[in-house]
């Protein structure tokens, strides 16, 4: 059975996005949090995201400039973080 892995997106978005999409390959269960901002629409980014909703991860964020992700509160988010086997800070 797979570990069930959350990676919260802060400084490093680029390097966060695509080591999420990289951490699927070992049919592990990985959520991804882009927090406390706005992610940045470069092709890499953008790239792994679409990667992100075709392979069906859940992607949250608590920042209401990321339309087209998951609102989740500070809070919640941080309801949310026990149920994890690993919680990576990027």
């Amino acid at each position: 059975m797979g570990k069930k892995i959350a990676v919260l997106v802060t400084d490093r978005q680029g390097e966060a996005l695509r080591m999420s999409v990289g951490l699927i390959l070992l049919d592990d269960t990985v959520d991804v949090y882009v927090m406390d901002r706005k992610m940045e629409e470069t092709e890499k980014n953008l790239l792994n995201f679409e990667t992100m909703k075709d392979m069906g991860m859940n992607v949250y964020t608590n920042s209401k400039e990321n339309p087209d992700m998951e609102y989740l509160s500070t809070d919640e988010i941080a309801e949310k973080l026990p149920e994890y086997d690993h919680v990576l800070p990027y």
